[in-house]
């Protein structure tokens, strides 16, 4: 057999650009996919077959927010060998593509998280797609589960480390009240993907904020100034501004169905995109973790603290893209492509993630009719997800 054989993926129900359709082949060779064809093309004699027993054939799922899964913790041990095991525990929930999470850290921890994914996407380590610094220049009144001891302003070797050439996107959670504008301006302008969150700041200092560079905000509600009638905060500027992402964590617990559908409708299409902001719970089965010194125990799928204080989710993306379709009434299509081409978009990858598309990469999530993942393709190679 060659190296590179043609396969076809068959009988199965394809979810492209206009909804799932029965009756197409997608041929792919290698880490890409070559066409989208019917399924009695000539094409398919000269591949080999892989039978999707009628299950719809989803885009991978792309998650921008991912601290840990699979009882791993990035902060705890950013190397490749951590983000090889956060990234198998979440192939079994559909995604194939993912920006490890550091929480506030220290400025050492920062540029060894840098490195380690830098090393991953190197070693070709599959689903590592960039990395996602949530901190340490945040407000401390929206801190949520950060250590705030630990937050500080940005200085010049901390810019040097995030704008320095990179293997893949370096997204960059900062609070606008705290950061001055020329540095977002500089971040933005050097390519980093700058977002707001765990901010006090109030519309008019976030209006600003996006104006200089920010092109998105973490956890939307979470951990930022509320939307109110004489004070649109943060949420409103969030809400009002028509260029900007927004990261929905759709799990029933961060925030209200009503909520999230209200921030749907208000944004643009393709600026909603689903997150997990996963914990190591997800794809293990010990619900307890350590974070900053604190014991955290997931609950029902609730992340807290002692006191009560959410730390991230023991949501996956599965979960996610079921729970948009059936707690926030959208429709499988639209759920999917926010946890896809959004993301892709989002991140600047949309010219080859997160499509089914001729020339994207093979990433592939293959449903039940429950939405349940029965596999998980990622750079034409399927991964089991049923131990």
């Amino acid at each position: 057999m060659p190296p590179n054989p043609l396969i076809a993926l068959v009988n199965g129900r394809v979810l492209g650009d206009h909804g799932p359709r029965e009756g197409l082949a997608v041929l792919v060779r290698g880490k890409r996919i070559v066409a989208i064809v019917a399924h009695d093309d000539a094409r398919l004699a000269d591949a080999k077959q892989h039978d999707l027993q009628g299950r719809l054939l989803l885009p991978g799922f792309i998650d921008v927010q991912v601290n840990g899964g699979g009882g791993l913790l990035f902060n705890d041990d950013p190397s490749v060998e951590t983000l090889r095991g956060i990234a198998e525990a979440h192939r079994k929930f559909g995604t194939t593509g993912m920006l490890p999470t550091l929480i506030t850290d220290t400025a050492e921890k920062m540029c060894a998280a840098l490195q380690a994914v830098d090393d991953a996407i190197e070693q070709r380590v599959p689903g590592i797609l960039g990395i996602h610094v949530e901190g340490p220049f945040l407000a401390n009144a929206r801190k949520g589960i950060h250590n705030a001891d630990l937050f500080r302003l940005p200085d010049d070797d901390d810019v040097e480390a995030l704008i320095a050439p990179h293997k893949g996107p370096v997204m960059l959670t900062l609070a606008p009240d705290q950061v001055p504008l020329p540095v977002i301006a500089r971040l933005s302008g050097a390519g980093v993907v700058v977002v707001a969150g765990h901010t006090a700041a109030d519309y008019a200092t976030t209006r600003a904020a996006l104006d200089a560079g920010v092109c998105g905000f973490t956890h939307l509600y979470n951990a930022m100034t509320p939307l109110a009638s004489r004070d649109p905060g943060v949420v409103g500027a969030a809400l009002d501004d028509p260029h900007s992402w927004c990261g929905l964590i759709v799990d029933g617990h961060h925030v209200h169905p009503a909520t999230l559908r209200v921030a749907i409708a208000a944004k643009a299409r393709g600026k909603c995109v689903l997150v997990t902001d996963a914990m190591p719970p997800v794809g293990s089965d010990q619900p307890n973790y350590v974070l900053n010194g604190q014991t955290i125990v997931m609950r029902d799928g609730i992340c807290q603290s002692e006191a009560g204080v959410l730390a991230g989710s023991g949501l996956d993306m599965a979960s996610a893209v079921r729970n948009a379709v059936q707690m926030l009434g959208l429709p499988l299509a639209e759920a999917s492509r926010m946890a896809s081409s959004y993301p892709a978009a989002w991140i600047g990858l949309d010219r080859t993630h997160g499509r089914i598309a001729a020339g994207y990469q093979a990433d592939f999530a293959v449903l039940d009719d429950a939405l349940v993942v029965q596999e998980t393709w990622v750079g034409g190679v399927p991964y089991p997800v049923h131990a």
